[in-house]
């Protein structure tokens, strides 16, 4: 895709034109949005706050005009690309600025939990209407999947569902697509103008111990607790479980980085955690464990041995 990153650099007028376009076409394919949050992503990264905040505007004013045109509403697509850009300008911005990408990825955390929380603030029996509005469906689609489970089983399941992790698990889709939006960005920033960048950048994340002391105080609140704060606490936890997941991901990656058939091990890796649930759980420990023992550094310096 690097020849679109080139086509969104020739100047404002091509990426404004990218950026809306994908923005209304995301509303039919929502995988396309992350190719929208880059664009905005590489010329704030490349081009400073001002020019990407430019864009930003003016991209939404364009999206407006294309909806009144094309569908006859121009408050949807004004709104959503508003909703989808702004983050992931002001991650840009910090990214720029900081230098750190695992900086952004923390305040992405901090924007997810804090939407958690206004959600709760502002409607706290959030739970209640997702049950409200989703049990039947999602029960007879359960039961459908697993017929040999008893309803009471799925009853159950659906409670803890609905209570302690739908309102996390939004929040971690919002997470997962401006990540998208914004590695996307910045593979396209290193391809254009420092290639080999991203990929030595991306192997190098690693937890921080303040953060990991932050999730794991959350996760005693969690699991000592009960009634809303207990409801609250877990639905956060589920953000930072993306987030040590994710480490984990990468520890393996450096792992397999060096192996004979890392051309199979790497692509097995990925592919594993998008398609194997349970395969997040061990992913996660390692990435929770390297923030403090440096599992990777460890490893390397055995399989040099």
């Amino acid at each position: 895709m690097g020849f679109l990153a080139s086509y969104i650099m020739q100047g404002r007028t091509q990426a404004i034109m990218v950026a809306s376009f994908l923005s209304l076409l995301s509303l039919l394919l929502p995988p396309v949005s992350i190719v929208s949050l880059a664009t905005i992503a590489l010329v704030t990264l490349r081009k400073g706050a001002k020019e990407g905040g430019y864009v930003l505007v003016c991209a939404c004013l364009a999206a407006a005009i294309l909806g009144l045109v094309l569908i006859g509403n121009y408050q949807l697509p004004l709104f959503y690309s508003l909703f989808l850009w702004l983050p992931v300008w002001v991650i840009a911005v910090i990214l720029r600025e900081g230098r750190h990408l695992f900086l952004a990825i923390e305040i992405v955390i901090a924007i997810a939990t804090l939407a958690i929380l206004a959600t709760y603030w502002y409607e706290p029996n959030i739970s209640e209407i997702w049950q409200a509005q989703l049990h039947d469906v999602l029960e007879a689609l359960v039961s459908e999947a697993n017929p040999e489970v008893s309803k009471e089983a799925i009853q159950a399941f659906l409670s803890v569902f609905f209570n302690f992790m739908l309102t996390g698990l939004i929040a971690q889709v919002y997470i997962l697509s401006l990540l998208a939006g914004l590695f996307l960005g910045r593979a396209w920033q290193a391809i254009l103008y420092n290639p080999g960048g991203f990929k030595k950048e991306y192997l190098g994340l690693r937890g921080q111990k303040p953060l990991a002391i932050v999730s794991l105080i959350i996760l005693a609140i969690a699991w000592f607790s009960s009634g809303l704060i207990a409801e609250i606490s877990w639905n956060i936890i589920v953000l930072f479980f993306l987030l040590y997941v994710f480490l984990g991901v990468i520890v393996l990656h450096c792992t397999f980085s060096v192996m004979k058939r890392k051309r199979l091990l790497i692509p097995f890796l990925y592919i594993s955690i998008i398609l194997v649930p349970h395969a997040m759980i061990p992913a996660a420990l390692i990435g929770l464990t390297d923030t403090w023992l440096n599992l990777r550094k460890t490893i390397l310096n055995q399989m040099d041995v």
